[in-house]
């Protein structure tokens, strides 16, 4: 392997287009100190990992990312800071020494992982997967024929923690 060479195409431009979102994202989340900001942060993390699964041709795992985690988880986290009485975060007073501890020390990992990724040959050890033509029809096939009885279990699951939500809710307000 000579070197660092980049073929740059626009699935990888695109990787990089989301990675950047996502990371962005997460350091927002760490940073901000407004609740309500930091979920839209975390939004915005949910929506760039929808586009890498689009980027790894998953479109229905996508569109479950999109359409459940940056849709509803973030709707009803807002939702649960709106309704809630919250307190200001009491601010821990600056150490400079620790952010440029923790600042070289993230660098020196991300070296470090950078160059083992890039210097490491991976063998293929099986045939790469070929996928379906419509990966959500063969997801329905799958989840309706043969994992039926987990999903059911799943969606009773669901039902009972909601039901247990309502209760819970309805005693604090009396």
């Amino acid at each position: 392997m000579s070197g660092f060479y980049i073929n740059w195409s626009g699935e990888l431009v695109a990787f990089f287009a989301f990675a950047v979102i996502m990371i962005v994202g997460a350091v927002l989340m760490l940073t901000l100190t407004k609740v309500v900001h930091m979920v839209v942060s975390l939004a915005a993390v949910f929506l760039g990992l929808g586009g890498m699964f689009v980027v790894l041709e998953a479109e229905f795992v996508a569109f479950v990312q999109v359409l459940i985690y940056a849709g509803a988880i973030t709707i009803l986290m807002i939702f649960g800071i709106m309704m809630t009485h919250h307190q200001a975060v009491q601010h821990e007073p600056a150490r400079p020494v620790h952010e440029i501890v923790s600042a070289v020390a993230s660098i020196l990992l991300f070296g470090m992982l950078f160059y083992a990724i890039r210097t490491t040959e991976f063998e293929p050890s099986a045939p790469p997967l070929q996928a379906g033509v419509d990966n959500a029809m063969e997801i329905g096939k799958q989840l309706y024929t043969q994992h039926v009885i987990p999903f059911e279990l799943v969606s009773v699951l669901l039902t009972v923690a909601f039901i247990g939500a309502i209760v819970i809710a309805k005693k604090e307000a009396e």
